[in-house]
């Protein structure tokens, strides 16, 4: 390996603020840069630390984070300290990267961050096509590439004992694919990334299912026909068993409140002959019947990849399984949850579980990202609430206010006439409009809900917890 005794960092912050500087969506990263030849050179040169443990890869559009914890849960409470890799982060950087549920050391994240650098003075100096700007074709390395391999050097320096992998996007030229895992989870897709993945469901499939590995197994989550089809047809074609969710698992007993959910999951076949024993009154920490899907995915794949997992295991893991801003409740008077949804589908679970548990007429405060279908959201919001604010998404992304103001009233205008139509209201500047949203909900005493973006989500958050309001469970 190369020295990299003299290449210091004093924080993890100082790792993280290198990183970002480097080539991204946000800073002007092209449809070329979305390549694993380079990550393959870097893996390479870092000794391949990605085989430092078993590993289970997750991709999709809707809930990949939420299965992704759930599994690192499992196996911290199994014993096997995973290391585990999802994003985006919501409050810190270091969110993307841990042990289990918890972070690492912070002299851990400094001596990989001068590992890492190491390596990246190394390419430098040598000027690898792939890695120079002035070669046809070369480009720097991305900051995602970058923060993959990191992930990696954290967990090989910790000595994890398995790996949690959730895909930045895609799955077949994500910088994630040069895992090798033990099993591959699939989660419900839908159009997303258009402009990186392609413009049917038929072609995102496509993308994700580049992680499918020959021979192991493939848990998929429900999907629309024209995306099953595709899996299906890549499991085959790569010899992959698969586990198709709808057909293998039931959920009863589902029951949803302010504290989480339960439910009670049975496998088909039933033992000895197949998967695995029901398991009754399972308690989840996030509220949302979508959760008890999600445990069956995080279930089924941690039991492929380590079939002597206990179910104390798996009941501890899923109950201490925490990731941020998946309908989490950040104040109690007024209630103000915040949810990253960011796709219709998502939006309509968010607020099928938020009119259940607080009922219709709460206040909406949304903001997304440029290239959202912001349209489609607001078809499925509108009609719940009693008061709408539009703002940005904070500032790290592009987004368009104004224009998805213009949606949502467009959307308001369709509603039947005679029915009640919420106060619309367009306040572009984030904190502003977290301040307005909070306020009108003490006023009025009605709960708020944030959602629209993870980024926005993260602006709540870190708000409220700068003025030392963020509840806590």
């Amino acid at each position: 390996m190369i020295d990299v005794k003299h290449l210091p960092f004093r924080s993890s912050n100082e790792v993280f603020r290198w990183l970002a500087g480097f080539i991204s969506l946000e800073r002007g990263q092209s449809s070329r840069s979305f390549r694993l030849d380079r990550m393959e050179i870097l893996a390479e040169l870092a000794c391949r630390p990605e085989r430092c443990a078993p590993a289970i890869h997750v991709a999709g559009s809707k809930g990949k984070g939420s299965v992704t914890a759930m599994i690192a849960g499992i196996l911290e409470a199994a014993g096997l300290e995973p290391g585990r890799y999802t994003s985006p982060h919501v409050t810190e950087y270091r969110e993307r990267i841990t042990r289990g549920n918890s972070f690492f050391e912070e002299a851990l994240y400094e001596a990989a961050g001068g590992e890492l650098q190491g390596y990246v003075q190394a390419l430098e100096g040598g000027r690898h096509p792939l890695f120079d700007p002035r070669h046809p074709g070369g480009e720097a390395p991305s900051f995602f590439e970058l923060l993959t391999l990191y992930f990696f050097i954290c967990c090989r320096l910790a000595r994890t004992g398995a790996l949690a992998v959730e895909t930045g996007m895609g799955g077949r030229l994500d910088a994630t694919n040069i895992l090798d895992p033990r099993v591959s989870v699939i989660t419900s897709i839908e159009l997303e990334h258009t402009e990186y993945l392609g413009d049917t469901l038929a072609a995102i499939a496509e993308e994700k299912a580049g992680i499918i590995k020959p021979g192991r197994p493939l848990i998929l989550m429900e999907q629309e026909p024209e995306a099953l089809e595709v899996f299906r047809a890549g499991a085959r074609a790569k010899g992959a068993p698969l586990l198709y969710l709808p057909e293998r698992v039931v959920i009863e007993d589902i029951s949803v409140d302010k504290e989480g959910s339960r439910c009670s999951l049975s496998f088909k076949p039933d033992p000895p002959s197949g998967l695995a024993p029901p398991l009754r009154a399972l308690s989840l920490p996030v509220p949302g019947e979508i959760q008890g899907m999600n445990a069956a995915a995080a279930i089924l794949a941690v039991r492929a990849a380590f079939p002597g997992i206990e179910e104390r295991a798996i009941r501890e893991g899923l109950w201490n399984s925490r990731l941020p801003a998946r309908f989490e409740r950040v104040r109690e008077d007024p209630p103000v949850i915040i949810d990253g949804a960011h796709t219709p589908r998502s939006a309509a679970l968010s607020l099928d579980t938020f009119s259940r548990l607080y009922g219709e007429g709460g206040i909406l405060l949304f903001g997304c990202a440029a290239g959202k279908d912001s349209g489609g959201m607001a078809e499925i919001l509108c009609p719940r609430f009693s008061r709408i604010i539009i703002t940005k998404p904070g500032s790290f992304k592009t987004s368009f206010p104004e224009e998805t103001c213009r949606l949502f009233q467009a959307a308001l205008d369709r509603l039947p006439p005679g029915s009640a139509k919420p106060e619309l209201s367009l306040i572009p500047g984030t904190g502003r409009a977290i301040d307005t949203a909070l306020e009108a909900g003490r006023q009025r005493g009605l709960p708020v809900l944030g959602t629209g973006s993870f980024y926005l989500a993260a602006e709540i958050r870190t708000r409220l917890a700068a003025h030392d309001q963020l509840y806590r469970r």
